[in-house]
């Protein structure tokens, strides 16, 4: 598909200018600060931006990393809290510039929350809202059921779901939840955050939520079921949103995307109620109508592409993790016993119970559990809640034994590596919240120091953010629009050792340890590519740091 548009030499991966790698939007004064050192040295300075020696300290050498091939030395800047903007020296090479202070993270969190906006499908974005990445109306047609195309639906709204024009009821509904769940747990953060949006009435975020939650409940049939995609039959070319005018079709209804439409539905409609009592009952509406619908129809039904279909599939094996957060939701809402014997009863499937999505939700279902304020089966409650301790005492034994400090192994380094970081880093976030677990700050913000520079190529994996940083993404109007300047805030996919596309290929030397797979690249989807539930996750951690 893409071959069109890049089939000049790819040039060889840009390498960092900088040979010592910190976080670029930097650090908050009482955190551990630690920067990494890829080359001996035995000591370091940390320099203002006039070039005066703020702090000094000796090196720690950290050995042979595997997973990044980096011999490595960390520089430890701790015990320096003073406000300001810095750089590193040793060694004769210095690091990007980057901050000290309370509000370090506050324009990265605005960036990749206002990102959302960025990727609106069927309006145009208005120059007052999008700046220079303003362009007209997209996706307006009437789409065609693909079972029956005499029959034709509205389907307009929601988000583009990544590089691509598809939008998708799982992925949505996976990123709206982590940005739901991320105003119920820091609403503060997100009641002052101003994002330049045209929508008034309740917080920002809300509100940009809100424009996907209407697509999704345009996505339920008559029956309560949910089609599981919009999207043309084969991906757009490289061209501005409002020039792809290919036929939109609506693909069958599928349980898991009826269960996720049912959960996130439910969760909404208890946080939008305070706003808007009109909009939460409608949400809860169609939350029950998608219960019914998996009540009438208990068996799984997939998803698969129809052939000669590249839009995104979204398939998976079951949806045992679909109906529990489901159910576990309607119960937090509602408080209908029928719905607790529900959630309990898909307990009797074994699906992992701390996964925070897209394929697999079963987190999002033990979370609603463990908050909500009904009467709840105490000990299955802290049987969930046991399960997220588990899980982050095992991150950290992983992350401890890396170089950098992240909890990823080898494997983990897959299409889409920084969605996974971003959830650990959640699931560190949601220990430190929930369960009182100070220890998981510094994990979670180790996590946001890797994506932000604070890795083994040096670069900052969100568009917008950093001196050296992601500028080249697998996104369409960024490719397409002509602007030097990318699309800020967004998340790129990261390194993947699997290298699944022709480009990654011929872009990545046999060998290359696995934290170093990647490059800035547009024509490299599995390496470069973003999406709605990769900047979501991010969110929630940067909204936890922020609420710090």
């Amino acid at each position: 598909m893409e071959r069109k548009y890049f089939d000049t030499e790819l040039s060889p991966p840009q390498t960092t200018p900088f040979g010592i790698f910190a976080d670029q939007a930097g650090y908050l004064p009482d955190s551990v600060k630690t920067a990494f050192i890829p080359f001996r040295c035995e000591s370091f300075d940390v320099t203002d931006m006039n070039g005066n020696v703020r702090f000094s300290g000796d090196t720690v050498c950290r050995g042979h990393d595997g997973i990044s091939g980096d011999e490595l030395w960390t520089a430890d800047l701790t015990g320096f809290s003073d406000t300001g903007t810095y750089r590193i020296k040793a060694g004769g090479k210095i690091s990007a510039a980057f901050r000290i202070g309370c509000d370090v993270y506050d324009d990265v969190l605005a960036e990749t929350s206002k990102a959302f906006y960025y990727l609106r499908c069927g309006c145009g974005l208005d120059e007052r809202f999008a700046g220079k990445w303003h362009h007209g109306k997209c996706h307006t047609s009437p789409a065609k059921l693909w079972e029956n195309k005499n029959i034709t639906l509205d389907v307009t709204g929601g988000w583009h779901d990544a590089g691509d024009y598809g939008r998708y009821v799982t992925a949505g509904a996976c990123a709206a939840a982590h940005l739901l769940y991320a105003f119920r747990l820091f609403p503060e953060i997100f009641e002052k955050q101003r994002l330049n949006i045209p929508e008034k009435g309740c917080p920002d975020i809300l509100s940009e939520v809100r424009y996907e939650l209407e697509w999704l409940m345009k996505m339920q049939d008559s029956e309560g079921g949910a089609y599981h995609k919009a999207t043309t039959f084969i991906h757009a070319p490289f061209v501005m949103p409002e020039d792809d005018r290919d036929e939109m079709f609506v693909f069958p209804v599928s349980s898991m995307a009826t269960a996720d439409l049912a959960a996130v539905c439910a969760l909404a409609s208890g946080i939008y109620y305070a706003y808007d009592s009109a909009f939460s009952e409608k949400l809860l509406k169609a939350a029950e109508r998608a219960a019914h619908w998996l009540d009438t129809h208990p068996q799984f039904i997939g998803f698969r592409n129809p052939e000669g279909c590249n839009t995104g599939q979204y398939g998976e094996y079951d949806d045992h993790s679909n109906r529990f957060w489901a159910y576990s939701e309607l119960y937090a809402l509602t408080g209908e016993t029928a719905f607790h014997e529900k959630m309990i009863s898909s307990l009797g499937e074994d699906f992992p119970l701390t996964a925070l999505g897209f394929a697999e939700v079963g987190g999002l279902g033990s979370l609603a559990y463990i908050i909500c304020d009904r009467d709840k089966d105490a000990a299955l409650a802290e049987r969930l809640a046991d399960e997220f301790r588990r899980e982050a005492e095992e991150l950290k034994k992983t992350a401890d034994s890396c170089g950098y400090g992240v909890a990823m192994k080898s494997a983990d380094h897959c299409w889409g590596s920084n969605m996974g970081l971003m959830k650990k880093g959640m699931i560190f976030a949601l220990n430190d919240v929930l369960f009182g677990d100070a220890s998981c700050r510094g994990y979670a913000e180790r996590h946001i120091h890797y994506l932000l520079g604070a890795n083994p190529l040096g670069i900052s994996y969100v568009t917008g953010i950093g001196e050296f940083r992601c500028c080249h993404p697998h996104l369409r109007p960024a490719f397409a629009d002509g602007i030097d300047e990318c699309i800020p805030g967004m998340v790129a996919g990261g390194p993947n050792v699997q290298l699944n596309d022709p480009f990654a290929k011929k872009l990545i030397p046999k060998g290359t340890p696995p934290m170093k797979c990647y490059a800035d690249d547009a024509a490299s989807y599995s390496l470069n590519e973003i999406t709605i539930y990769w900047n979501s996750p991010t969110v929630f951690v940067l909204a936890y740091l922020c609420d710090i």
